[in-house]
């Protein structure tokens, strides 16, 4: 566990995870809406996730989640802090406790997508795949869609 100014604090604790508020915030997501709880659930029981809890109550107020081989490669994805808690470095601080987290010491690979946040992702190291010939992909952005 990890303690931040301003009464907040990062746990990998999968015991503290708020499923149904992550839920909440990710069917809302441009990137994943509609997505169904039961999936949520799965992918976070399956993956090495962070909370950003506020210390006074224990609320979660923001997520992340690493799909992970725990040894050569890494994804980050589901990546938010709610709205109202924006504004207090709660972004930077869980990224720098994703990057230092062991498990992402020795991979070789740590990829990510984002629309609107390659600013923050910047600051830790990742860049443009622009012109990458070796990275391919399968994307279903409707996947949850009725």
């Amino acid at each position: 566990m990890t303690e931040l100014a301003d009464s907040y604090e990062i746990s990998t604790e999968q015991a503290r995870l708020d499923i149904d508020a992550i839920h909440a915030w990710l069917a809302r997501s441009y990137w994943s809406p509609g997505i169904p709880r039961a999936t949520v659930e799965r992918a976070a029981r399956n993956s090495l996730c962070f909370g950003v809890y506020e210390r006074a109550g224990g609320r979660q107020v923001g997520f992340a989640r690493v799909v992970t081989d725990y040894a050569t490669f890494a994804y980050l994805c589901d990546v938010y802090v709610l709205e109202e808690h924006q504004g207090h470095g709660l972004g930077k601080a869980m990224m720098r406790a994703v990057m230092a987290h062991p498990a992402l010491a020795g991979a070789r690979r740590v990829m990510l997508a984002t629309r609107d946040a390659q600013g923050l992702y910047r600051q830790f190291g990742f860049g443009d795949t622009t012109g990458n010939t070796h990275l391919m992909e399968i994307v279903r952005p409707d996947i949850y869609r009725a």
